[in-house]
């Protein structure tokens, strides 16, 4: 049965052509961004110069996706937060503090939650709880 295909295979195939479309479209939007910016700084880049950003640009994005990916399991986590994007910016001092900044301007907007801790009895409580008074009588 050489014309069957098995399920991992069409996984595999549908996982590829998402791959190649999301590819697709960030090449699409890198080279728009650099046309835009090319235009605004009054300057020309070639085809194969913006084709050549584009594809350094989706490589690197894939990096870092797996670098974050690799940082969130460490931590016993399945999602990643804004601490593994800092960390993967380390090796770039103005980018991590760009991060660092945006990270505490959101922490500030954010509502603070109005789930208080619950508190456990305090030792003050345990050790007048287990005295006994005796009434004089």
């Amino acid at each position: 049965m050489e014309g069957v295909m098995g399920s991992d295979d069409l996984d595999r195939e549908e996982d590829e052509a998402a791959s190649e479309l999301l590819r697709d479209r960030f090449r699409l939007s890198t080279i728009s961004i650099a046309e835009a910016e090319a235009k605004q700084n009054d300057m020309e880049i070639s085809r194969p110069i913006m084709t050549c950003i584009s594809d350094l640009a989706f490589k690197y994005a894939e990096q870092l996706a797996k670098d974050l990916e690799l940082f969130a399991q460490h931590a016993g986590r399945k999602s990643v937060n804004m601490e593994d994007v800092i960390l993967c910016a380390h090796r770039n001092e103005h980018l991590g503090a760009s991060l660092r900044s945006l990270s505490n301007d959101l922490k500030a907007k954010e509502p603070q939650s109005e789930r208080k801790r619950k508190k456990g009895p305090r030792k003050d409580d345990k050790a007048a709880a287990s005295v006994v008074h005796i009434p004089d009588t």
